[in-house]
């Protein structure tokens, strides 16, 4: 458990960004590692041309296509544990919901660049996503399984809009591309066992090498309008729900999800 909580939620509040230092036990990452594995194994051999040509992340890895009953409940007790829920209950204290989770890996072509951007920016123009920053909370939470590169952020940008750098790259204006290096970006290098909590819609861009694999919890506050964009099936049912020790996560998203 980590006691200083409320000091790491206020420099979320600062910065949109915290790192917790060797916050999972070996052997929670070794039991997380195998069934993610599992589930990326069989994700690449249905996704073969996909993943060849230019994938670098996978999403529902708790959904049913891939993962029997008991490798999903694993997963949902390891994203509700107390651990987890500690730390996403002292950034969004009422009532969390579940999103969903991805899977970020290297590319299969070496040579593929990364790029900056702010997750808003897929959903909403520019317009729009100054005002998105301001009014919606999405967190990730990032769970690397080996050591890797980790990420580059703009420290402050989830509450503040791009200045004139920031913007040319990540729209690949005035001759720059989304992969240049930014004055304003500050590399965060990760571990197996470390936690990476971050604002979805601060400026950011993932790290290639190292063979990464790094789970991403997503996880909104109850109050944005996001209960849409949950896929059914990455939810638990009633029966996985019994098995599940702390549920409020997943239950919060269904009755979102019913009520929408």
């Amino acid at each position: 458990m980590v006691e200083n909580l409320s000091q790491l939620s206020s420099n979320y509040d600062d910065q949109g960004y915290f790192v917790i230092r060797n916050y999972f036990s070996s052997s929670e990452i070794s039991s997380l590692r195998k069934i993610i594995l599992k589930f990326h194994q069989l994700w690449k051999d249905d996704n073969e041309s996909f993943y060849q040509q230019e994938a670098f992340n996978s999403s529902l890895i708790t959904g049913s296509r891939y993962l029997d009953f008991n490798d999903r409940v694993m997963l949902f007790n390891f994203i509700s544990s107390k651990n987890i829920m500690d730390v996403i209950e002292s950034v969004i204290p009422g009532d969390p919901a579940f999103m969903n989770t991805q899977l970020f890996f290297d590319p299969f072509d070496k040579h593929q660049a990364n790029f900056w951007h702010r997750d808003c920016q897929y959903d909403y123009d520019v317009e729009d996503q100054k005002q998105v920053i301001h009014e919606t909370q999405v967190l990730h939470l990032r769970v690397p399984l080996f050591d890797e590169p980790g990420m580059d952020i703009v420290p402050g940008s989830h509450k503040r809009w791009d200045n004139e750098e920031e913007l040319d790259v990540r729209l690949e204006r005035k001759g720059r591309v989304s992969s240049d290096a930014l004055s304003t970006g500050k590399q965060i290098k990760l571990a197996a066992g470390d936690l990476l909590v971050f604002s979805a819609d601060m400026i950011h861009r993932g790290l290639y090498g190292q063979d990464r694999l790094a789970l991403d919890i997503l996880v909104f506050d109850s109050a944005a309008v996001y209960a849409d964009y949950v896929d059914d099936d990455c939810l638990p049912n009633s029966a996985m729900l019994d098995n599940i020790n702390d549920p409020r996560l997943f239950i919060n998203t269904i009755h979102l999800k019913s009520a929408s």
